[in-house]
């Protein structure tokens, strides 16, 4: 696949990409991460950081390393919203502030959507835990066998699929869930073996063993129709 990835990507949609980058007080992280966008920015790629209210230097940081900073309610899926509408690619790409991005992910995702209306990439977990690899390849193995993507998967999708969807459901928590179950009706996912590699700091500080209970609770209880907002405030994460 390789020497055909770029001409596939030119073909498609040439660099028609925007990079939508949901944040909240990462100012801790937001320089290092919007670095490693730089070399996608310069061969076209639009990034947006998408932030929700960021109380610390997130923004003026992120600032000088963007193309666009976008302001809007906390919360991932109006973050990411809010991104999409200001963007200008042909295709979004929806990045986590902890998650990088493989090799000439660019030029993947538009041979993924030469073929396919949206997809996801295989995951890495990046800590300590010997457990993290055991549970990367149960998420990959699970979103193959599903359809369903997260978002530390690096979902992309059509621009003009997105909007005819109507994006991300406003909801507190599984917002990921949600769309990937509306995708997937229209068509199944490109599932990239390209990996992303993603924080495992949540597994790692609230005990493995603890967090992958957790999840699987409040992924159950999401499918049986609790509220997204109580799952988010169980998960940890309150909205404003």
């Amino acid at each position: 696949m390789g020497g055909e990835v770029p001409r596939v990507a030119a073909r498609l949609m040439g660099a028609s990409l925007a990079i939508i980058v949901p944040a909240l007080d990462e100012a801790a992280t937001i320089v290092a991460v919007l670095t490693r966008l730089a070399s996608l920015r310069q061969a076209g790629a639009q990034v947006i950081l998408a932030d929700g209210g960021s109380t610390d230097q997130t923004v003026a940081l992120a600032q000088p390393l963007v193309d666009l900073v976008v302001h809007a309610p906390r919360g991932r899926s109006l973050q990411m919203n809010a991104g999409a509408v200001r963007a200008n690619g042909a295709a979004l790409l929806f990045l986590h502030a902890d998650t990088v991005l493989p090799e000439q992910a660019d030029q993947l995702i538009a041979a993924a959507l030469h073929e396919r209306l949206w997809g996801r990439f295989d995951i890495t977990l990046a800590g300590t835990h010997r457990m993290l690899p055991v549970i990367a390849a149960m998420m990959n193995w699970r979103s193959r066998l599903s359809g369903i993507a997260t978002g530390d998967q690096a979902i992309f999708v059509r621009r003009d699929v997105f909007e005819r969807l109507g994006g991300y459901a406003p909801i507190a928590l599984m917002e990921d869930i949600e769309l990937s179950r509306r995708l997937k009706k229209i068509a199944p996912p490109a599932c990239l073996r390209a990996r992303v590699i993603s924080s495992g700091r949540r597994w790692e500080k609230h005990g493995v063993w603890r967090t992958i209970v957790l999840m699987w609770r409040l992924r159950l209880a999401y499918f049986c129709g609790a509220d997204p907002r109580a799952l988010a405030i169980a998960y940890g994460y309150l909205p404003r």
